[in-house]
């Protein structure tokens, strides 16, 4: 029997790759549990995403595809879950905004203890622990869930995404568990968002990220960068803040947690909150004018130097690279 429910991600009829580490997750926890792993897809389309997954080395896959699912609202989706999740002794996604919104409401209808945000698993004889960072990364602790099941949420830069193992797991149809009380009430109303031509910040191999220093021409500066590296764009809280960038391109401790292969971060002091959300990256490039700035201590290449005139002069020398 399988010992740890996974719950998929999908977006637009697909799954998301951050369910991919929640995988990998599963596959380390499953060591010490004995068993196997299940993944529930769920959510309008999900039929059609749950195909993406059955080359991933799980027990079978279950399938939440209903019209009611249509638009994501959490009171919706949590009794879903929590129902599919009873027999399981582990039920986890991954800590994107989806997976901190709805496991919390799922592991409340199940009872069960939360660990959120894990980096590491450690196994405690047959049982688990979880490893997660704590003041902005600067300690970690160790966290014991004394419930009878847990719920889980993994952070994406902790986990490496997980890969197809080969095989076919068999696909079940489940049945979507209507929401009650209060729960039934909320409705959704819309989402406002912007079209983005760019990778995902949680997904990218390549990050360019700009601080308050650009200020009014942090687009004309970071753009043609990112262009030329095929890269995502971030920013520090302090250029969000300051009206240069929209918050969703945030990378920090309360914005996105990104581990690219290379970040580059231009006129980012390195506050120890932005810290918190890149020092994973693989590679990290910093450009500021400030030897003494605090984002030298964790890049592995800096350059002093002003930003508007180093960043042009990179840009150009990348092309003639390319070409």
């Amino acid at each position: 029997m399988s010992s740890i429910l996974v719950v998929a991600e999908i977006a637009d009829g697909k799954v998301k790759k951050t369910t991919h580490s929640a995988i990998t997750f599963a596959n380390l926890a499953k060591q010490t549990l004995g068993g196997s792993f299940t993944i529930l897809v769920i959510g309008a389309g999900a039929q059609g995403a749950a195909s993406e997954l059955t080359g991933f080395g799980a027990e079978k896959i279950l399938v939440a595809d209903d019209a009611s699912l249509k638009d994501y609202v959490a009171e919706r989706y949590a009794p879903t879950v929590a129902s599919a999740a009873k027999g399981f002794a582990v039920v986890v996604t991954t800590a994107s905004s989806y997976g901190k919104d709805l496991m919390p409401r799922v592991a409340a209808r199940l009872g069960a203890g939360y660990a959120g945000d894990i980096i590491g698993v450690i196994a405690d004889g047959s049982a688990l622990k979880y490893r997660r960072p704590m003041f902005a990364g600067n300690a970690f602790g160790i966290a014991k869930v004394e419930t009878a099941v847990h719920a889980v949420s993994v952070r994406q830069s902790a986990f490496a995404p997980a890969e197809p193992t080969g095989g076919a797991s068999p696909i079940e149809s489940i049945a979507v568990t209507a929401p009650g009380g209060a729960a039934a009430r909320v409705e959704f109303l819309g989402v406002e968002a912007e079209k983005n031509t760019r990778p995902d910040l949680g997904e990218a191999r390549v990050v360019v990220s700009g601080g308050r220093a650009l200020k009014e021409k942090f687009q004309e500066v970071l753009a043609p960068l990112a262009d030329t590296l095929g890269a995502a764009v971030g920013a520090s809280r302090a250029a969000c803040d300051a009206g240069y960038a929209p918050s969703d391109l945030q990378v920090g401790q309360t914005g996105r947690i990104v581990a690219p292969q290379l970040y580059v971060a231009i006129g980012i002091s390195g506050a120890i909150q932005h810290l918190a959300g890149m020092k994973s990256s693989k590679v990290i490039v910093a450009i500021n004018k400030d030897a003494e700035a605090p984002i030298f201590q964790v890049a592995d290449y800096g350059l002093v130097a002003d930003l508007f005139v180093a960043v042009p002069e990179l840009i150009t020398k990348l092309k003639a690279a390319k070409a």
